[in-house]
Order: C-alpha cells, then sequence, then structure tokens
C-alpha cells in the first residue's frame, strides 16, 4: 500500500482525508499493526485507482 501510495505522490494524511480515514489508520495499516476492513480496503483502492485485491496482494 506504501508503494501505491508513493506512486501516486499521496502522504499518508492526504490519502486518509481522500478515503475518509484517520492517518493514523493509514500509518498503522502500511505499517503491519492493525488488519484492514473491507470496506477500508476499498476505499483505500478507489482513492488510489486499483482494484480491491491489488492492496490484498500488497498485503495491506
Amino acid at each position: 500500500m506504501k508503494r501505491l501510495r508513493e506512486d501516486n505522490v499521496l502522504s499518508q494524511r492526504e490519502l486518509a482525508r481522500m478515503a475518509g480515514l484517520t492517518q493514523m489508520t493509514v500509518w498503522r495499516l502500511e505499517n503491519g499493526f492493525e488488519h484492514a476492513h473491507p470496506q477500508t480496503i476499498r476505499k483505500i483502492a478507489g482513492v488510489l485507482g486499483v482494484e480491491p485485491r491489488e492492496l490484498l496482494k500488497q498485503e495491506v
């Protein structure tokens, strides 16, 4: 997820705002401290312009 976020030139804060999440949620997901709920995966995938399964491959 971090690579995809950086490829889109987004900070964690920007991604969180665009997905309707907190920056702490994005940080926890990127650092493996939290497992993403399906709805969260869909929100992030929508912002990053990828299919949700692409994030699952990245082990959100």
